[in-house]
Parts: C-alpha cells; structure tokens; sequence
C-alpha cells in the first residue's frame, strides 16, 4: 500500500444512478469500522473535502458514455493502485447500453426538449472497455456485503471470497420452489450470477439478471426453453437486454433470439 499512514479510498461516479455508492452509504456500523481504517480521499456522494491521487484502492460507479468520460476513466486508472469496476453499468453498460443496438440520436430526440445541447456517444460501455480493471463487483446495485469483503480483503493483502455460483443455488439454500418449473415463469436464475439471496424468485418473480453472467453459463439453452414455455423469440431477446444485457454472453444470446 502508500507509505501514508492509512490507505486511501476514492470512490468515483461515471452514468449512473448513485445506487451502488448509496450501497457503501448503507453500510452504517461497517463503513465506520471501513472508514477507521482507510482515509476517505475522494467521495464527493459523501464528504464535501476531496484530496488528489495517487489512491491504494478505487471504486467506480457508472458505464462510460462521453468523450470526457474516457479521458476522465484513464485518468482514474493512472491514480489507482487498485481499481475496482462496482455494478452493472460499471462492468458491463448497464440499462443505458439499450443505446448500443439502435441510434442513440433516436432516444435524444425524444427524450430531450433541446437535443442540440446534449453531447453524448453512441454507446454506453464498461469501464473495462478503456482501462484495465483489478476487481469486478456485479449487481444492480452491489451487495453491500461483497464490497465489505472486497474492500477488506484488499486492506489485508488476500484474495476476496466472492459468489461464483448462480442464483439457483440461492432459490435451493433458502427453500424457494423453482418458479420455472412450478409455475412456467421466465427466470434467469440459471444463467445469472448469485449475490442476491434470491430475492424475486422467493416473491414468485422470475431472476432479472441483475448480477450479470455466471461463468460457464448457457443463455441460448435457456431461451429455448423460454420459447418452449410459449415467449416470442423479441420477448426472449427483451429478457437478456436487462441491467446486464451487454455483456457478451447475454448480448449474444438476445441477438440470437431477436428474429426468431
């Protein structure tokens, strides 16, 4: 780590909603005990005084989606020892990477009074994309409980012990009845990354994905079976294009099922 007396901590906002910095806020006693242990250089969602890099660890909320943005992203890059992508638009686009399948202009135009003024690309991406990334945190929002361990983990030199499994092994753990099987509803949970504890399939909702792509998982199977359980192909397609549908697995798959 730096030779300051503790580790510093900047935590920085690209597009985004706020939700997975509010996550950190909503760690109350935790963050005390975190905020003990690290110098809070930059988070202007949280104190008004900044202090300029380098940091030992960032955290960076929000997909980019201007010129500025990936100059400002490399910037950050070149001021942290250890740069940590939290969220759905941060790794993988988030919901504004809709844009990315038809003309942005099309979405100004409608929902700007002035387009003329907004000043945008043409595609929303993740931070990945443009500078290289040490950790990854999935979710819409994270689990405040994964940025505990990750943050913690960095602090003590070791490895941090995240989920590698997927949100049906959550529905198993706490005993909720697979709502596909019981009910023909439509869930990614088989494809999806845990971290959630399973929260929609235990209110009888089908998995969203907002976790993102589990490794080694198989979208396209999934669709069909979608489709077997009465969904149009466009409907399958709009199940993947959710809070993570840019990323590479889930965008294949919804392009495969968009015209079938």
């Amino acid at each position: 780590m730096s030779t300051a007396a503790k580790p510093r901590l900047a935590v920085y906002k690209f597009a985004s909603c706020d939700g997975c910095q509010l996550s950190l806020l909503d760690c109350e006693d935790e963050l005390l005990a975190v905020a003990g242990a690290v110098e809070i250089a930059y988070f202007v969602e949280a104190r008004r005084q900044t202090l300029a890099g380098p940091y030992d660890i960032t955290l960076v909320e929000g997909s980019v989606t201007t010129e500025e943005e990936i100059e400002r992203i490399k910037e950050v890059r070149r001021q942290s020892r250890f740069l940590v992508a939290i969220g759905a638009c941060a790794t993988a686009g988030g919901i504004q990477s809709l844009r990315n399948w038809i003309d942005v202009n099309d979405y100004v135009n409608t929902v700007y009074a002035t387009p003329e003024y907004i000043d945008t690309l043409a595609t929303s991406k993740p931070i990945s994309d443009y500078v290289e990334v040490d950790f990854e945190l999935r979710g819409c929002p994270i689990s405040k409980y994964q940025l505990l361990e990750l943050v913690t983990s960095l602090l003590i030199g070791r490895l941090p012990h995240l989920p590698s499994h997927s949100v049906c092994q959550e529905c198993k753990a706490r005993g909720t009845v697979c709502v596909t099987v019981a009910q023909g509803i439509p869930c990614l949970g088989p494809v999806t990354l845990g971290g959630c504890w399973a929260i929609c399939p235990a209110f009888n909702r089908g998995c969203y994905g907002c976790f993102g792509p589990v490794e080694d998982g198989n979208p396209i199977a999934l669709g069909e079976q979608f489709m077997a359980l009465g969904q149009t192909g466009a409907q399958v397609s709009r199940a993947f294009r959710g809070f993570n549908g840019y990323a590479p697995v889930f965008r294949q798959a919804s392009e495969y099922f968009e015209d079938k």
